[in-house]
């Protein structure tokens, strides 16, 4: 377990509304990372892509940065434009 995950951890213990907060950031990290990698992979700079998928600059910059809550809808509207599918998984 990394020192961050630790300190979450152990916040939550002390702050037990503070959980949902948490979720909702590791969730805008996670689409962070995958809507810059599938930016990445098709080689564009954000202004590239936002115009690819017909978003903003400054919303993809959102999402990348993790800043975002991004809906499904949102994020599948991203993924068909750039010619990609969106695969939700509950564990």
């Amino acid at each position: 377990m990394s020192k961050i995950q630790k300190f979450i951890k152990k916040d939550i213990k002390r702050h037990p509304e503070l959980k949902k907060e948490y979720e909702q950031v590791d969730l805008n990290l996670d689409v962070a990372v995958s809507v810059r990698q599938m930016r990445e992979d098709l080689g564009m700079t954000q202004k590239e892509f936002a115009r690819y998928v017909g978003k903003p600059q400054s919303t993809i910059g959102r999402i990348e940065a993790g800043l975002m809550n991004v809906s499904i809808g949102l994020l599948n509207e991203i993924a068909n434009a750039a010619h990609r599918q969106v695969k939700l998984v509950l564990v």
